[in-house]
């Protein structure tokens, strides 16, 4: 497939001009302009990139990709030696960030739902990113914790009461803990993000509404798997989807 027919497709499919962002998405790094070959990632690390170049790959597609604002735009040292890898072997590198935080099937978001088997019943937050539903049965809070353990891999820092029943949620993948407070004004009963901040644990103690703390790495992997299959069914591509271990 033409480089050039990826982007456009993947720009019809993500809408990324929908979104402000704190990257660019797209094509970050441009490279070989025929892909057979393609890996996702949820970051584009140097660990990644070897794994990308091991299996002969015409471009990388990631989550988390360069060029933030506010960072430091000298191409030294670690960036120095990822863009070297990148443009050495004419690897092209996309990334999409928000994007494939709220696409309404293979969004992180989603597929978290989908993991869980949660019902989405509405969205809220700045760009409508995060979501609201229910849980698949009655439960509590320690309930819902052994849930999200089985299907992520990995325990949750959980902030609440295990036995408060949950019968409504809201979540949103990453480090979206600032959209706790709308969360709880909402009337949910248990919030899971990503991550945790120290004004988290107090919001949670006072307003009795729970935190689930899943996990950066653990609550974004499905949005780049689900793309990595949905690229191989549609247009034929050779997808992969690896995991980079990452206990954050």
């Amino acid at each position: 497939m033409k480089r050039d027919a990826l982007v456009d497709y993947l720009e019809e499919l993500l809408e990324p001009a929908r979104f402000h962002d704190y990257c660019p998405n797209g094509l970050q790094v441009e490279g070989r302009a025929e892909i057979r070959r393609l890996v996702t990632g949820v970051t584009a690390s140097q660990a990644l990139l070897a794994a990308a170049l091991d299996r002969g790959a015409d471009a990388v597609l990631v989550h988390h990709g360069y060029f933030w604002k506010g960072e430091d735009g000298r191409i030294t040292g670690i960036r120095k030696k990822r863009l070297a890898t990148l443009l050495g072997h004419d690897i092209n590198l996309l990334a999409y960030h928000l994007p494939l935080d709220g696409h309404p099937e293979l969004g992180n978001n989603a597929q978290l739902a989908a993991q869980l088997g949660w019902r989405p019943e509405g969205r809220f937050g700045e760009q409508d990113i995060g979501w609201l539903g229910s849980p698949s049965g009655e439960e509590n809070l320690a309930g819902l914790t052994a849930q999200v353990t089985r299907q992520l891999g990995r325990m949750p820092l959980v902030i609440g009461d295990p036995e408060r029943p949950v019968r409504r949620v809201a979540w949103c993948s990453g480090g979206a803990q600032g959209y706790f407070e709308e969360a709880i004004a909402r009337g949910v009963d248990v919030y899971l993000s990503g991550e945790i901040s120290e004004p988290t644990v107090h919001l949670a103690r006072e307003s009795g509404v729970a935190y689930i703390a899943a996990g950066h790495h653990a609550t974004e992997r499905g949005g780049v798997r689900a793309l990595a299959a949905h690229l191989r069914e549609r247009c034929g591509l050779d997808c992969e989807f690896v995991d980079i271990d990452n206990p954050v």
